[in-house]
């Protein structure tokens, strides 16, 4: 599960993602429903894409930093504090904000019309992932109250050594249940996403800030 599955995982991501913009670009795209729908969307939406990137940035940056750099910021069981109140706080708002969009989609007639399974599925499996990471988060106070930051320590190690493709399961052999459970969730995610609606997330638009601006000119003017 922690050996292989990740590698699984991520090769799909990587590969069914290439795949899908050479072979299926019309579904290249989010397939809004706005006008269906206009006010949980924008307040579930907003809530729940300020909570996801704010999680995927804080997973990654303290997760996969090598842990010298974060010495020479903090220690660690104040990077394990600030990881439990800023997970906390942004994984309630992607729960939040996941939960509006999933009762959205089943309840409001309209949207359900338009709605693929595998639309209401990726909502419903990533505010399970935000559920279950929420709750390993009584786990961490538990051990930062007690001065321990091991598991929080084994972990990082753990994704360093998936991410350099020397993956060591027995490192996190001795990590509780409830981590292991929303690595799983969170890994399964990747598995799926080339298959769903996640897909625009690769189409983020940073060239957007850089593009030259746009000449309007007005219908009644003579020039």
């Amino acid at each position: 599960a922690f050996g292989v599955y990740p590698y699984i995982a991520g090769t799909i991501f990587l590969l069914g993602s290439w795949i899908r913009f050479d072979r299926e670009q019309y579904t290249w795209k989010t397939d809004s429903s706005q006008l269906l729908e206009n006010k949980m969307l924008k307040i579930g939406s907003n809530i729940f894409h300020i909570g996801i990137i704010g999680i995927f940035f804080g997973h990654a940056l303290g997760m996969l930093l090598p842990h010298s750099w974060w010495q020479l910021i903090t220690t660690d069981i104040q990077h394990q504090y600030i990881a439990i109140y800023s997970g906390g706080a942004l994984g309630a708002m992607a729960l939040f904000g996941g939960l509006m969009l999933f009762v959205r989609r089943i309840s409001n007639e309209r949207v359900r019309a338009v709605s693929r399974i595998r639309d209401t599925s990726i909502i419903a499996l990533i505010v399970i992932t935000a559920g279950l990471g929420l709750n390993t988060i009584f786990d961490s106070y538990h051990h930062a109250s007690q001065n321990d930051v091991s598991e929080m320590l084994l972990m990082s190690e753990y994704l360093k050594s998936v991410a350099t493709l020397r993956a060591d399961a027995s490192l996190i052999e001795s990590v509780g249940t409830a981590y292991k459970i929303h690595m799983l969730a969170g890994m399964t995610i990747f598995l799926i996403f080339p298959f769903t609606r996640l897909v625009h997330v690769w189409s983020v638009p940073v060239t957007y800030l850089n593009r030259p601006y746009q000449i309007v000119r007005s219908k009644f003017s003579n020039k």
